[in-house]
């Protein structure tokens, strides 16, 4: 049988791109690296305490004091072992990269929800995104980005977002379409409808989305760090090449604390988000 040269094509759609919008991506390349170079210095510049207690208030106000002593006490073991301005590296990237694709991936949710043919051809391109090895993203994104944090943000977005995408028109399309009858019988636009009704009511189901993408984005940490993005990556990958034991497990540890913490406070926002559901209920019967 004739070999199929579909790694070949893919190549020379690549370089086209490459060549073609080269003036496009050098432009996202400077966008992005502002961006995270800003978030960075806000994490990394303050003394470590300040951005420890700065977290721990957010633990608190999210869920209550146990959750911020367990973040008080997690960030400083991270600032002993040496950690910290990898963590916040790190942590900078995440936010950065779970911004830009909630940012594309609740739109497109909405899109998919109001409209099937869109959802229709959604659903294959997201099982694309989903299935597809993280390492095969890293491909492209270097040749386009070259070496640095810029392809691993890209990188991490195209692979992180697609759950924002599911569990947005997940939400909007579980909500009862007789309340949404209700608001139109009462001449609300559906704009209002949109903002008012059914988003409040979906909010659960997204703000289980937004986690999902944020523990998709953490989990591409290590893997960005093979492309120059540093942090706790970075020290990840350097402790596999010297097979140096306690250098992994210090960075590995901080990546579990970072993910600890992300996932207590978004599915908090989450539960918080339940409240709101039952209330905006409890006013579209009315």
């Amino acid at each position: 049988m004739p070999r199929l040269p579909l790694g070949e094509w893919v190549d020379t759609i690549v370089t086209w791109i490459t060549t073609t919008f080269s003036g496009l991506f050098k432009v996202i390349r400077s966008i992005l690296t502002s961006a995270y170079d800003g978030l960075d210095t806000v994490l990394s510049g303050p003394p470590f305490w300040i951005i420890v207690i700065a977290l721990a208030l957010i633990a608190l106000f999210a869920k209550g004091w146990k959750l911020a002593v367990g973040t008080l006490a997690g960030f400083v073991v991270i600032a002993a072992v040496d950690q910290w301005s990898n963590a916040m590296d790190s942590l900078a990237l995440v936010i950065l990269a779970s911004a830009v694709a909630l940012i594309l991936a609740i739109p497109l949710g909405i899109w998919a929800a109001r409209n099937d043919h869109v959802s229709r051809t959604l659903r294959p391109v997201l099982d694309f995104m989903q299935t597809m090895p993280a390492f095969v993203y890293l491909i492209p994104t270097v040749v386009i980005f070259r070496v640095g944090v810029v392809p691993g943000i890209v990188a991490t977005v195209i692979f992180a977002m697609a759950p924002g995408v599911r569990f947005t028109e997940l939400g909007l399309r579980q909500v009862d379409r007789e309340v949404v009858e209700a608001g139109h019988a009462f001449g609300s636009s559906d704009g209002r409808i949109l903002r008012q009704i059914q988003l409040p009511l979906a909010m659960p189901t997204i703000m289980a989305g937004v986690n999902q993408v944020i523990m998709l984005a953490l989990s591409m940490v290590v893997i960005s760090g093979m492309v120059g993005a540093g942090g706790l990556g970075g020290d990840v990958v350097a402790a596999l090449n010297r097979v140096n034991i306690s250098l992994g497990f210090e960075a590995g540890l901080a990546v579990v604390i970072l993910a600890m913490f992300l996932d207590r406070v978004t599915s908090a926002f989450g539960t918080r988000s339940k409240v709101a559901k039952a209330v905006a209920a409890a006013s579209a019967s009315h």
